[in-house]
């Protein structure tokens, strides 16, 4: 299957229609995952790695971790890619029955899609940052009146 296919499939998904605001986004991402979304800025992250953002999921809850930037829209588009790999379900199916003994401390599928996200060429990552880019026009075509927006991008 194409990427705009894929992308299309995601987007309509949602339910949402061609506008929407980043809160309603927000709860259309916790209602498809039946728990609870946490976004949170991490100003150490990129630092020296150049890692943007990274999706966790833990038991309970998902939790989207994101590099500081002084771009509300930059910082929108690290979470926004997220989304994307979360909307698309890339990750979950990892097997974490591998064992990693250079970093233990880190959950097994977490370790495994932060080493594949190194190459940005790969298909989920192409696949990912298109779908994002279209949450991102969808978001900039509603009004943000009540959105959380400016709270969390600043």
């Amino acid at each position: 299957m194409n990427t705009e296919v894929i992308v299309s499939a995601a987007f309509n998904g949602l339910g949402l229609g061609d506008a929407f605001s980043f809160d309603e986004l927000v709860g259309a991402v916790q209602g498809r995952r039946q728990r609870r979304l946490r976004i949170v800025e991490l100003a150490e992250l990129g630092d020296h790695d150049g890692l943007c953002a990274v999706w966790l999921m833990t038991d309970t809850e998902d939790m989207v971790l994101h590099a500081h930037s002084d771009s509300a829209l930059h910082r929108q588009q690290f979470v926004l890619h997220e989304f994307a790999h979360i909307l698309l379900d890339h990750g979950v199916d990892d097997d974490p029955e591998m064992p990693d003994v250079l970093l233990p401390d880190i959950p097994p599928e977490t370790r495994r899609r932060l080493l594949r996200r190194q190459n940005l060429d790969t298909a989920d990552e192409i696949v990912a940052e298109s779908l994002a880019d279209k949450l991102a026009a969808a978001i900039r075509g509603s009004t943000m009146h009540g959105s959380r927006f400016l709270e969390i991008f600043g």
